[in-house]
């Protein structure tokens, strides 16, 4: 059995599916082609998925939509972040956050007022040397 990075170095295997589903040039759905795209895309499946949204496992993601319409304080913020932290943690133990950055449009007049805009830099422990990042835009 290959090991994660001599997969990602043969161009002719593939790590998963690519998200959003796309038709691709080589077949039905998109695919990646290595372990750090793959996670960016668990990361973002697993922040986008609502708890209890999922068959079978009724706890896998966050309820994120629900803040869309909450006052935007510094301990929402921090509340934000610990539950996205605590999750990945949980769901995704082989990845490290190396930054979390999350926040609301900056003025009531903005159009994209209830957007929740959340950025991840993240590393695999196994690669420490790759930084990959990750953004979502809940309430779009």
């Amino acid at each position: 059995m290959a090991s994660a990075r001599e997969n990602d170095l043969n161009p002719d295997t593939k790590i998963g599916l690519e998200l959003p589903f796309a038709r691709s040039r080589t077949g039905l759905f998109g695919l990646t082609e290595t372990t750090l795209e793959q996670v960016g895309h668990n990361i973002k499946n697993l922040l986008l998925t609502a708890k209890g949204e999922r068959l079978m496992q009724p706890n896998i993601g966050l309820n994120l939509r629900s803040y869309l319409f909450e006052q935007f304080t510094d301990d929402l913020l921090l509340q934000i972040q610990n539950e996205i932290s605590d999750t990945m943690a949980f769901w995704l133990p082989f990845v490290q956050v190396k930054d979390l950055k999350v926040g609301m449009s900056p003025s009531p007049n903005d159009a994209t007022m209830n957007r929740l805009d959340i950025t991840v830099v993240f590393n695999i422990t196994k690669n420490p040397d790759s930084l990959e990042s990750v953004q979502v835009i809940i309430g779009e």
